[in-house]
C-alpha cells in the first residue's frame, strides 16, 4: 500500500512539473519554459573577465589593505600610533606611493576610507595605482555577526544597499570587490553556518558583477582548532562545493570572478606542524576537486602565517602547472615587516617602502614557482596568528 501511494503521488508529481513535456503538451511549450531567463551581465561582461585576468597577471598578487579603522588602529598602535586618519593616510601613502609595486602586484583591496582619500599633495590613492598598472579594488561587506540558531558561529552582512554601493564604487575607480566570510571547524561547522556563507559570497557576487566589479569570493576557513590537515580538507570541500552551487544558481559569471581561499592547512594548535609540500598537496587536492578552470584567479589568504611560512606554502603549489593563477592576496604577511621597519617616523618611509618591495617581490616569485627563503630575516619568520582573528 505504502508503495502504491509513493508512485500515485510521484506521478501527481511529474503531472504538475512545469519542465514536464505533460504540461502544454507540446515541445515549443517545453522549450520556451526552459528558456525562462538567465540574466547575463551584457554591459560588463568583457570588462568583467578582462579585469580579472589583468589582476590574475603572471608573477603579480594582491596587497590586501583593507583593514577597517578600528585594526587600522591596532596595527598603529603596534609601533606607537594613535589611530587618526591623518596617520592611517601616513601610512597607507607609503605603501601605494611605493616606486614599482606594480611589478609585484596587479590588485590592491582598499577599506571605503581609501577609496576616497588623496595624498598629501592631492593626488588620488586610486590614480597612484593606475600609474603602476595595479587594479583598485573595495572591502564591501559590513563585518561578521553572530548567527542565530548556530553553534556560536558568524554570518557575515551587507547585502542590503550593496547594488547602490557598488555602483558608487564603481564611480570612484574600483574594479574588483572582496567580501569576506568566515567558517569555524571547531564549531562543527554548522550546515546552516556553511550554507549561509556560500548563500551570502553568491548573492553578493552576482550584485558585484551586475555593477562592474570583480567578485572576490572569500569563505576563510580559520586556523583556529587543534584539528589534522584531513579534517580541514574534508570541510574545505564542503564548503567550495556549495559556494559553487550557489554561484551557479545566481548565474555569476565564473571566468568573471577571483577566489580568495584559505590554504589547507592543521589547525593552528595542532600538535604537528605541515610542510610546504604537504600543504600544497592537500590545497591542490581540495582546489582541483572543486573549482572549474573556468576561474581566472586564485589569491590565496595567508590567514596569520608567517610572512615566509605563507610564501614557501605559496611557492611549493607553484611547482607544476595549474588550471588557475595561483597567488596571493596578503594583509599582515606583506605589511608586518614594513610597519616596524616605518613606525611612524617620515625618515624611514623609505627603507619601509624598500622592505615592501622585498616582500612583494618574493611572493613575485612564489607565484612563478622560483622563491627560496634563503638570506630572510628572523622579524619575516615570525608567526602572526590571532585566535578569533577579526577585522
Amino acid at each position: 500500500m505504502a508503495s502504491a501511494k509513493l508512485n500515485s503521488l510521484s506521478s501527481q508529481w511529474i503531472a504538475n512539473n512545469p519542465f514536464s513535456s505533460r504540461r502544454g503538451g507540446s515541445s515549443s511549450s517545453l522549450s520556451s519554459t526552459r528558456n525562462v531567463s538567465l540574466p547575463i551581465r551584457a554591459s560588463y561582461s568583457d570588462e568583467l573577465v578582462q579585469t580579472a585576468k589583468s589582476v590574475a597577471s603572471r608573477g603579480r598578487g594582491i596587497l590586501a589593505i583593507d583593514e577597517s579603522n578600528a585594526t587600522a588602529g591596532k596595527r598603529l598602535a603596534s609601533i606607537g600610533l594613535d589611530n587618526t586618519e591623518v596617520n592611517r593616510q601616513a601610512y597607507r601613502q607609503l605603501l601605494l606611493t611605493t616606486p614599482g609595486l606594480g611589478e609585484y602586484i596587479s590588485g590592491a583591496i582598499f577599506f571605503e576610507e581609501t577609496l576616497y582619500q588623496s595624498t598629501t599633495d592631492g593626488k588620488k590613492f586610486v590614480d597612484c595605482l593606475r600609474e603602476e598598472n595595479i587594479v583598485p579594488g573595495i572591502k564591501v561587506d559590513k563585518g561578521l555577526v553572530p548567527l542565530p540558531g548556530s553553534n556560536n558561529e558568524s554570518w557575515c552582512q551587507g547585502l542590503d544597499g550593496l547594488a547602490s554601493r557598488s555602483a558608487e564604487y564603481y564611480k570612484q575607480g574600483a574594479r574588483f570587490a572582496k567580501w569576506r566570510t568566515v567558517v569555524s571547524i571547531p564549531s562543527g561547522p554548522s550546515a546552516l553556518a556553511v550554507k549561509e556563507a556560500a548563500w551570502g559570497l553568491a548573492r553578493y557576487a552576482a550584485i558585484s558583477q551586475d555593477n562592474g566589479l570583480v567578485p572576490i569570493v572569500e569563505p576563510e576557513i580559520l586556523l583556529d582548532g587543534d584539528h589534522p590537515i584531513e579534517r580541514t580538507l574534508e570541510v574545505a570541500e564542503k564548503v567550495w562545493s556549495e559556494v559553487f552551487f550557489y554561484l551557479a544558481q545566481n548565474n555569476v559569471l565564473f571566468e568573471g570572478i577571483l577566489l580568495k581561499p584559505s590554504m589547507v592547512t592543521p589547525g593552528a594548535e595542532h600538535k604537528e606542524r605541515a610542510s610546504p609540500e604537504t600543504i600544497a598537496k592537500y590545497t591542490l587536492t581540495m582546489l582541483n576537486r572543486r573549482v572549474p578552470p573556468a576561474v581566472p584567479g586564485i589569491m590565496f589568504l595567508s590567514g596569520g602565517q608567517s610572512e615566509v611560512e605563507a610564501t614557501l606554502n605559496l611557492n611549493a603549489m607553484n611547482q607544476s602547472p595549474n588550471p588557475w593563477h595561483v597567488s596571493f592576496s596578503y594583509a599582515r604577511a606583506l605589511q608586518n615587516t614594513v610597519l616596524k621597519t616605518w613606525q611612524g617616523r617620515p625618515e624611514n618611509v623609505e627603507a619601509a617602502q624598500k622592505s615592501l618591495l622585498v616582500r612583494a617581490k618574493a611572493n613575485s616569485l612564489a607565484q612563478l614557482g622560483r622563491y627560496s627563503a634563503e638570506g630572510e630575516n628572523e622579524e619575516a619568520k615570525k608567526d602572526m596568528f590571532v585566535k578569533g582573528y577579526t577585522y
